[in-house]
Parts: C-alpha cells; structure tokens; sequence
C-alpha cells in the first residue's frame, strides 16, 4: 500500500505559500527575466526624467548618504553608492563567471579562451575609430570611448530569449566578450577619465588581495570573512583614482574553484552530523548539545559545493534583479526635451555613439574574430560557428550600462550629454532589434535545414 506523503496534510495555507515561493525561485533564476525587469527600470526612469517631477526625480540622486564611525565620515551622493558600490557586487559575479569557466568551462582551453579576447578588441578600436572619425573637434572627441562597451545583462537577456537552439559555446562567447568589454572600458576609466592617479592606494588594494590569500591560504571557508579584505581592496581602488568596481572583478578572479581541504569530504562530514544529531535528540533535550551536529551539518552543506559556484549562486538574483534595475533607474532617466541635435556638435556626438554600436561594434567584433582565425591564432569554440559568430557581434552592440556611465564622466556640456544617452539609448534598441530578428532567422534556417536532411534520410 503506497503511503501518502506527510506534505498532502499541511494546511492549504502553508501548500499555497510553498508554491509561491517555488515560483518566485524559479522566475529569480530565468535569465530572461532579469533583461525584462532591467528594460522596465529603463523605461520607468525614462517616463519620470520627461514627467512634471523630472526636477525632483534628478535631485533625489544628489542626495548624500553617509556613514560614519567617530570622526571619520564617508559620504556620497546616491548615485555614487549605486554606480560605484553596489556595481561593485555586479563586476565580482561576473568576475566568478570568468573564472568559473576558465577552470573547467568553455575557456579552460587556450585557443578557445583567446578567440573573446580578440573580438574584444575589435569591438572596442572600430566603434571608436568610428566616433573619432565623424568627431574631429576637441570638445567632442572625449566621448570616444562612450561606444565600446556591451551590456551584459540586456545581451545576455536578447541572447536567453532566443531559446535553447543557440549552443552554450555562444553563450557563453558573448558573456566573455561582454565582460571584457565592460573590463577595458573600466581600464579606460582609469587611464582616461580621472585626474591622476594616487600610488598609494595600490599599496591599500595590493594589502586587501594579500589578505584574501592568506584567508584562503589558511582554508577559511566562510565567504563572510572576505567582507574586510573586499573592503580594503574596494577603497584602495577608489583612493587610487581608478575605478573602485575593478575590485569586484579582482575578487572574482581569484575566487577558489575547488573545495578547501578538509579531513573528510563533505558527504561524508554531513552523513556523519546527521548520524549524531539523531542520537543526541533520542537522549537529550539539551538545545546547546543539539546545535552542535546541526552547525556540522551546515558547514559540510557550505563545502558542497566549490566557493566560486557557491558565491555566485547567492549573489546572482541580487545582483540581477537589484543591483542592475537601480544602475538602470539612476542613470538611463534623459530629458528629450533638453535634447537639442540642431547643432554640430551635439549631431555628431550622437551619429558617433549610435552608428558606433551598431555597426562599428558587430564589424569589428566579427572580423577581427574571423581574421584571428584564419590566421591560425585563435579557434572557434567547438559546437559554434560564424552564423552564430554574427549574432554575438550584433549583440555585442547593446551598450547600456557601462557607456552611460562613461558619458556622465566624458561630458561636462548638458547638450552633448543628452546627446550621448540617446545614442546610446538608439543604438542599444536597434542593436537588440536587429540582433532578436537576426537570431530568429538564424534559428528558423537551421531548424528547417535540419527538418530537410530528417527527410533525406528517412527517403534513403
């Protein structure tokens, strides 16, 4: 006689809640979902900068937050807290994708690894050879790096939308690109856009990474104990002048891949805890004797799984579904009504950015990547081809997050700002557009391609 699980008798409260958040875990977890809630922020902070509380919706981002401790005060406006502290936890996840998949993944082979890097660097020269060329006056011409970057988030989300039928090589091609993309453009930031840097803040960031080493080196675990050194690392970073979210991406790089040695392995720790709490709760009542088994059990359940895997897990849905909707809201809000393309100037810094991503970013992306190959430098990663080589360089064209951050620091002129942003804005749009058309094309050949030869071969 088959028993009936003890679930089927809970309240049909507690049932309807349990399916509520088996939901809500699944749609955290879509990727899709995350370019959807991004879009809606951008959309939402678009309507507010050309509402009657435009003025309002502007000041709210100037206001200072501050913490302090004693007479040492830290304060910044919000935007600083959103674009260079909360885009810190952003750049240390996609940090762990890079790292993740140059140990085992996709990258783990050198070839293989070097085809992104080199498509990289023909989406970042033509897009600003590009804005270069259609931008001679000096006023204008530092705007040049605003039309190199890919937004990870909004392309990877075009690229989930796609389905199944993209191979992960692909995938998994674009994250890369788009990662260091988003890498040099914060290079760029450093070297281009600050007044100079401070050498003694390499000496505060160089003892923040000494200090992850030696955690790791002693085999802590606990991804709490890294807060401290993160932290030294993060303001030695901002100290220097540089951007202060490359500290995220350093953290990420040398996350640990494997699980920290222990006497035994983690299965085995937490059948063991498991064991002794069973015994210890038949003969005691003791809470303390109790938590003892049960804090094993979670330590082994932490080393399941390598800290890499782990961290990023955690910090994903965070990141996709707070930390980019903010950025989106606190910097995609452009006035149309300021935005004036009557003058050179302004035109021209538009045309620069608009044509750059969408056509300067694809081309550059794919020849240098076709030509890499041919050459015999690089190699295709297995299960991609060019067709799918085209799709990541027009993806490669959304440029949204990064770009806008490097215009508010390459602009000072309000005109050439607005300029700016709605370049970006058409460019990311037309990019996304072109590239989830190009890709359902794409897609619909191959599987008819496939169709005919099922024919073929069920005829012969």
């Amino acid at each position: 006689m088959k028993v009936t699980p003890a679930k089927t008798f809970l309240p049909p409260v507690q049932r309807l809640a349990d399916k509520a958040f088996l939901a809500f875990e699944r749609f955290i977890h879509v990727e899709a979902m995350s370019g959807i809630v991004l879009l809606v922020t951008t959309i939402a902070a678009l309507a507010l900068a050309n509402s009657p509380l435009a003025a309002d919706f502007e000041q709210f981002w100037h206001l200072p937050l501050t913490i302090g401790l004693g007479d040492y005060v830290f304060s910044h406006s919000l935007h600083f807290w959103i674009n260079d502290v909360l885009m810190t936890i952003f750049f240390l996840v996609v940090g762990m994708e890079i790292r993740k998949e140059m140990h085992d993944g996709a990258l783990a082979d050198v070839r293989s690894a070097s085809l992104p890097f080199v498509g990289a660097a023909g989406g970042v020269i033509l897009p600003a050879l590009m804005y270069l060329a259609l931008n001679t006056d000096a006023t204008v011409r530092h705007g040049w790096a605003v039309p190199t970057a890919t937004d990870i988030a909004f392309a990877v989300g075009i690229l989930t939308l796609l389905g199944k039928a993209v191979p992960s090589s692909a995938r998994i091609f674009l994250l890369t690109l788009a990662i260091i993309d988003d890498i040099v453009a914060v290079l760029i930031i450093a070297l281009f856009y600050s007044g100079g840097l401070d050498v003694s803040g390499f000496f505060i960031a160089g003892g923040g990474i000494l200090a992850v080493f030696f955690l790791q080196w002693i085999g802590v675990g606990s991804a709490w104990a890294y807060i401290l050194p993160g932290v030294l690392l993060w303001y030695g970073l901002l100290k220097t002048g540089a951007h202060p979210t490359l500290a995220g991406v350093v953290l990420g790089l040398i996350t640990p891949t494997r699980q920290v040695r222990k006497s035994a392995p983690p299965p085995e720790l937490a059948s063991e805890a498991i064991i002794d709490y069973v015994e210890k709760k038949n003969g005691s009542h003791d809470l303390a004797v109790l938590m003892r088994p049960v804090k094993r059990l979670r330590y082994a359940q932490r080393e399941l799984l390598p800290p890499v895997v782990r961290i990023q897990m955690i910090l994903h849905p965070w990141v996709a579904f707070m930390v980019m909707p903010l950025f989106a809201f606190a910097n995609a809000g452009v006035s149309f009504g300021d935005v004036h393309l009557s003058g050179g100037g302004p035109v021209t810094v538009f045309l620069g950015v608009s044509l750059g991503l969408v056509f300067g970013k694809p081309i550059g992306v794919f020849a240098l990547s076709w030509l890499s190959v041919r050459m015999g430098w690089c190699s295709l990663p297995a299960g991609m081809t060019w067709s799918w080589g085209v799709l990541v360089g027009l993806l490669a064209g959304i440029g949204f997050t990064m770009s806008m951050f490097i215009a508010n620091l390459a602009f000072t002129d309000q005109e050439l700002l607005n300029a700016s942003k709605v370049g970006i804005l058409l460019g990311t749009v037309m990019a996304g557009i072109v590239g989830l058309v190009y890709g359902r094309l794409l897609i619909a050949h191959r599987k008819k391609k496939g169709g005919q030869r099922g024919e073929e071969t069920c005829c012969s």
